[in-house]
């Protein structure tokens, strides 16, 4: 058995993207994004006491492998991530238990089709 790959054209697009992503410009819009996600996750976390939902923050990541963003949650009780005990829910300490509410995926997915829209368009402009 044998087989054969044929190619045309050249690969200019990508590498017009991948030379954007190594420079700070895209830099600067990981930051945006990540300040939008913020808000988001803010605007959607459960306002029992809000302390949760001012305790979002982002972390622009700059490794050689790929660039991205972190969302993370400080507000931490005895061990125990708040917005993750919100989000999956969580045993009480007399025996019961907390229905989780899912509230980071429907507050996120518009940002990432956004995010996923900008690149594409910037991939095949």
């Amino acid at each position: 058995m044998s087989f054969s790959v044929t190619s045309h054209g050249d690969f200019n697009i990508i590498e017009t993207f991948l030379k954007k992503v190594s420079t700070g410009d895209f830099y600067s819009r990981l930051d945006s994004w990540g300040k939008a996600g913020v808000e988001a996750l803010s605007r959607a976390t459960p306002k029992e006491s809000s302390k949760t939902a001012q305790s979002w923050g982002y972390r622009v990541i700059k490794s050689k492998l790929y660039p991205g963003v972190e969302w993370y949650n400080t507000n931490v009780n005895n061990g125990a991530n708040i917005a993750v005990l919100i989000q999956y829910g969580h045993g009480t300490g007399t025996g019961g238990y907390v229905q989780g509410i899912d509230y980071i995926n429907p507050a996120m997915r518009p940002l990432f089709e956004k995010i996923a829209d900008e690149i594409w368009k910037e991939v095949t402009a």
